[in-house]
């Protein structure tokens, strides 16, 4: 089954097409499900109790924190275990062994690889490997648990200021879509829960593939230049849109509300009048790359 297809067959019905982030860029839900869902599961799954705290800190700082802010929890993962979590002070201080987990890191780096539950199922099924079949279900396991742990807790989380006016005022001249690295379910449930499913063409998860794709399948060869822009909070939806040939609009984390206010107020209108390309987008772009502290304050 190709999920992506809903995003393959999308025909424009306005000149304009916008995609926005939902995670810590619509919804204010990006720190509950890191830090409440995905890190404390990823302590007990991996068996890391004896650096929960530095594990904690690795994933504020690869998640929340850094030019990696919202990537798939599969890359996210990979970066804390293999990349963060064997530098850090508590980690060395202790003697802590990091798991060895190369099999399931192999499979986050192919990319041919569809980063979501169905995609390890996938792999799990196809290898012959007792190790690397070890290592998927591991992850599988973990990555399921978290969604149902996301969907027990995060209900009630509105939106952020501003979003739903921005909304109506896109659906009335703009395709827009959700182009996200969430599961699917849970991106449903919470624009279904808060009434903005009605104002998008298509809701994208991570089983439809990387941002970039997604962004490629909704919008290649249908609209015209600079009449496609993403909106996120994160690096990879700068990369997403720029790989794309799409303008970009930037939700700084921490000032969410005045970056939609100003959106709603400003930005829009001069995308939709062609006034938004080249210096204003640049000028946002700019403000928005000094968000994210580099390198980790363990190694300042």
């Amino acid at each position: 089954m190709d999920f992506a297809q809903v995003l393959k067959d999308h025909q424009p019905r306005h000149a304009f097409f916008v995609g926005i982030d939902s995670d810590g860029c619509a919804f204010d839900t990006m720190a509950v499900k890191q830090q409440e869902c995905f890190c404390q599961l990823m302590i007990v799954c991996f068996g890391l109790r004896p650096v929960a705290q530095a594990v904690c800190e690795c994933m504020d700082y690869a998640a929340l924190l850094s030019r990696t802010r919202g990537a798939n929890r599969h890359k996210t993962t990979k970066r804390v275990i293999a990349e963060l979590l064997p530098g850090h002070p508590m980690v060395q201080r202790c003697g802590f062994r990091v798991p060895d987990l190369s099999h399931y890191f192999r499979w986050v780096d192919d990319p041919s690889s569809i980063l979501s539950n169905g995609g390890l199922q996938r792999a799990i099924d196809r290898t012959a490997d007792p190790a690397a079949r070890k290592e998927l279900e591991l992850a599988l396991r973990w990555s399921e648990q978290a969604d149902v742990m996301i969907s027990d807790r995060i209900r009630g989380i509105p939106p952020f200021p501003w979003v739903r006016e921005s909304l109506e005022k896109m659906a009335a001249v703009a395709d827009v879509a959700v182009i996200s690295s969430a599961s699917t379910d849970s991106l449903g449930q919470e624009w279904a829960e808060h009434g903005l499913d009605r104002y998008v063409a298509v809701i994208a998860g991570q089983e439809m593939g990387p941002k970039v794709r997604q962004l490629a399948y909704a919008t290649e060869g249908k609209y015209d230049d600079n009449h496609v822009l993403m909106i996120g909070d994160s690096p990879g939806d700068l990369e997403a849109a720029k790989a794309n040939g799409a303008l970009f609009y930037p939700i700084a984390p921490e000032r969410e509300a005045a970056s939609w206010r100003r959106f709603h107020d400003r930005i829009f209108d001069r995308f939709a009048t062609g006034e938004y390309a080249g210096v204003r987008e640049a000028e946002q772009i700019a403000g928005f790359d000094l968000c994210f502290s580099e390198p980790p304050s363990w190694q300042e």
